[in-house]
Parts: structure tokens; sequence; C-alpha cells
């Protein structure tokens, strides 16, 4: 029987597997934690339950589709629901704007908070809409480093509509010139945070993600975010996947120019394909020692990283959402500071997720657990030590004044995440959450490949490779990635 390997269990490592049985190959898994999932992984304090990262969860198709390919029904195995409310942004102006799911209320929200005429709004989602029509079927769902992806007619379409992408304009100056309305303007621009970018050097056509947020909404899974990973963890087990926990490998075995392995504890496994869902940096720098690497695009600029607090909160608060944004004053200084890679600064954007507010069992009763996310540099060797205190002090000055209330007391529990703890966890390079930024024009195009040009049967899948970070498109590099291979029963020897 035909074999294949895939070097990490994250989100796209477990779709990977799933899809390489269908296609007939016996499956092998070698993740070098414990657990499954990579950032996708949930831990308790006491009696609080807390996702390890922020529970955005969006084009939910693409988990159901798994399931799928095996004629089960999705819902019997991991089930969700649509957010009412995608999330609350305050102001610390006082403005305070429910993103409502449903486009007719979010509009009217729109118009009677910011004085934003609905027609304003709508051409400009509009307009992301056609962005994202027009390139989802290049850039999203095959390989963009084949010539074949260039040479159709869906492809042929967007090249002559190339004037629409408003590529050469940045996300700010595109939301700004559309929308104008100051609060408005910054709350699309976070959008960029999405891949770990900045709105002041990704480009205009990024406003394509507002669309998919907006049109097809968010959700959150019964269980929480963990349910993911655990439900593909449960569907590629039971379809003879099998997974070796706590096992890291040393190295991808090469034959001339071929992948033809792995070495894990210092023995030498075979298989005929071999799949990466490590962070492609340390792939190179760790398992592919004798092969050139690619510089050009493994020294693009990081994406940002984040200090994260984990609190158990002793009250309930009727204002927040499952969701919550709390805007800084200058949001511009806000990105140079984590671009330029300079020490975090007064001005910064806390995202506060409560999961308890869905999930009443994440946290005691009368409780919520709170997951506080600030965006910052990648670990460049900065103190982290005090960062992180200096940003504790900052963070509950800041939520104490918005939300009237003494932050500091109703603490219970807490634990923190840094970039370095980051990195050390998942293996993310730097602690980067996405892998390297998209601030240029060509990003997209610069992103390291689901294959290697170099080595024959060595595949890439992960937020590190293209389409990027994020669940949705993990699950799509696990696609494309094992679409490049034919089915087992093709392969000749």
């Amino acid at each position: 029987m035909r074999k294949a390997v895939v070097i990490g269990a994250g989100i796209a490592g477990i779709a990977s597997a799933i899809r390489l049985v269908k296609k007939g190959y016996k499956v092998d898994v070698f993740e070098a934690n414990s657990y499954p999932g990579g950032k996708l992984t949930s831990f308790r304090i006491g009696d609080y339950r807390f996702d390890a990262g922020p529970p955005l969860f969006t084009m939910p198709n693409y988990v159901d589709e798994l399931f799928q390919l095996f004629d089960e029904k999705p819902s019997d195995f991991f089930t969700y629901k649509k957010k009412r409310i995608a999330c609350k942004y305050f102001w610390e102006d006082g403005v305070e704007l429910s993103a409502y799911s449903d486009k007719i209320l979010f509009f009217n929200e729109v118009e009677k908070k910011l004085g934003v005429d609905s027609k304003v709004l709508e051409k400009y989602l509009l307009n992301a809409k056609l962005k994202y029509d027009l390139t989802a079927p290049l850039f999203l769902e095959q390989s963009l480093h084949k010539l074949s992806s260039f040479l159709n007619k869906q492809t042929i379409k967007a090249i002559l509509k190339l004037n629409s992408f408003e590529i050469s304009q940045n996300l700010h100056s595109v939301n700004s010139k559309q929308l104008k309305e100051p609060h408005l303007v910054q709350m699309y621009d976070r959008f960029a945070t999405y891949n770990g970018s900045s709105p002041f050097k990704t480009p205009g056509i990024m406003t394509l993600i507002q669309h998919l947020e907006q049109e097809y909404g968010t959700f959150v899974p019964e269980g929480g975010m963990v349910q993911i990973t655990n439900s593909l963890f449960e569907l590629a087990k039971r379809k003879g996947v099998n997974f070796k926990m706590g096992s890291k490998v040393q190295e991808i075995v090469l034959k001339q120019s071929n992948a033809v392995g792995i070495t894990v504890e210092n023995k030498r496994k075979f298989y005929d394909y071999v799949f990466s869902n490590m962070d492609v940096f340390p792939t190179y720098k760790y398992l592919l020692q004798k092969i050139k690497a690619p510089k050009r695009i493994l020294n693009q600029e990081a994406s940002s990283s984040a200090v994260i607090f984990y609190w158990g909160i002793k009250s309930k608060f009727n204002q927040l959402d499952l969701h919550n944004v709390f805007f800084s004053k200058d949001y511009k200084n806000e990105f140079q500071s984590i671009f330029q890679k300079k020490e975090v600064s007064d001005d910064f954007t806390i995202y506060v997720n409560v999961t308890s507010k869905d999930v009443p069992q994440d946290a005691p009763k009368g409780c919520e657990n709170w997951f506080v996310m600030i965006n910052t540099p990648p670990d460049l060797g900065q103190d982290w030590n005090m960062i992180k205190d200096d940003l504790r002090k900052k963070v509950i000055d800041k939520l104490s004044t918005i939300l009237n209330v003494k932050l500091e007391k109703i603490i219970e529990k807490e634990s923190v995440m840094t970039p370095p703890m980051i990195s050390q966890k998942t293996g993310s390079h730097l602690g980067a959450l996405y892998g390297n930024s998209s601030n240029s024009r060509v990003a997209a195009f610069l992103r390291h490949p689901n294959f290697s040009s170099k080595i024959k049967n060595l595949y890439f899948c992960g937020g590190s490779v293209h389409p990027g970070g994020g669940i949705p498109l993990c699950l799509l590099s696990a696609k494309i990635a094992t679409d490049l291979i034919p089915n087992a029963s093709n392969v000749k020897d």
C-alpha cells in the first residue's frame, strides 16, 4: 500500500491526513507535542476553560466538507451556530458599535451610531465582493506557483479588471477614501490583523476579508474552538490515520532530489510522499539542513505576534459580547510600532473574547473567561517580561476606564502568553502568528508554495505557506497540497 507521512498535527496537518486517506494512502502523522491542533487547542485554569487562540471562526464549510468526503453528516460530529453579532467595538470617546451579522441590521447600526449612509457601506462591500469573486479561484483554491494556474479564463478575467483590486493603494487609503468616517475606517482597518499585517502597508485588495465576514458571517463551535481540532482528529483516526504524538521528527530523508521519508527517534521511516505542516522556516532550518533554503521567501517581513492574557473574571459584563475590540486612539502609531519592530507603544488595540457568553460551562456561575490579546511585533530578542508587565498595567487601566470597573480586583485566575512562548509551543518562527505578513503588493506571490521546486515528493501545508494563516486558509492549504498528488492507485513505480 502506498504511504504518506505528515509532519505536524496542526489543523492543516490533520486535514491533509484526512484527504490523503481519501486518496488511498496509508498515513502516519508525527507530532512533537502530546496533543493535536497546534495553535488551535485549549487549556484550563481551575474552573475556567480557555481557547489558546482567538475564537474567530469563519467559513465552516471547509470543516464540513472533510466529513462529507466520507459521506458522513458533519452535524453528527461537529456543531456550530452563527453569531448574531460578529463583534462589538468600543472607542475611548464613548462610541460603541455592534457589527450585526444581518446586513440590514448592521447598515442601520452604522447609520444610527456613525451617521454613514447605508449606500456608502453597501457600495464598499460590493467592491470587496468583486475582488473576492475575481481572485478566489486563483489565490485560494489552487497552487499560485504553477503556470497552469494562470492559463484559464478566470485568471484572464481577473487580470483584465486589475485596477479594481486597488493594489496600488494601501488598505487604510482605500477605507479612508470610500468610507471617510473615522470610526468606520478604523474598524475596517483592523481586518488587516486577520493575516498579521498593517492596514498602512497591506494593499487595498484586502478589503475582500471584510466581504467574507459580512457575507458569510462568523460562527461559534459548540464546546469552543478546540472542537474543530477534536472533531477532525477523531475523524482522521476513524478513517485509519496513525498519529504518533510526542514524536519529534529529526530530518526529512532525501535520496538524490527526492523526499523518501523521515528520521524520528534516530530511525529512518520511508514513504512515497512527505508533507510538512511545520512552519516553513524551521522545516528548512532543522529538517532540511543539507538543502539551500529559499532566502528570498524566508527573509520576508514576519507577521505580527501577540501578548495574550487569559483571565478568570469574578463578574459578568452585560455590555460585552462574545468578541469585543477596544480601539486605540492613534491606530497608525500602533501599527508603526508593530511593524517597525519597536517596543509596544501606549497606543494599542485590545481584543477581548469571552466564550463563556456562549458556552456557560467555560466559567463558574456568575463569572467570565476573558481572552485578552494585544498585537505585538514578533520576537526579535525584546525584553518580553518587561513588555508583558507594562502591557498588563496599561490594559487594565484602559479597560477599567472604558467599562467603568476596577478590573484588577475581579481577576481571579490568570495566565499569559508571549511571542517567545508562542514560538516554543507551536514552532512558529519568531512567534509570528501568520508566517509572513502581507505588507506589500506582491506578498501573496512570495509566500512559500505548497510544493518544493527542488525536492520531488515534498509538500507543505499550514499558515506559513500559500494561501496564508487562519483556519480557513490552513484548511485550503491542505486541499491545495494534497490535490497536487495522484490517487494512490495511480502512482507508478
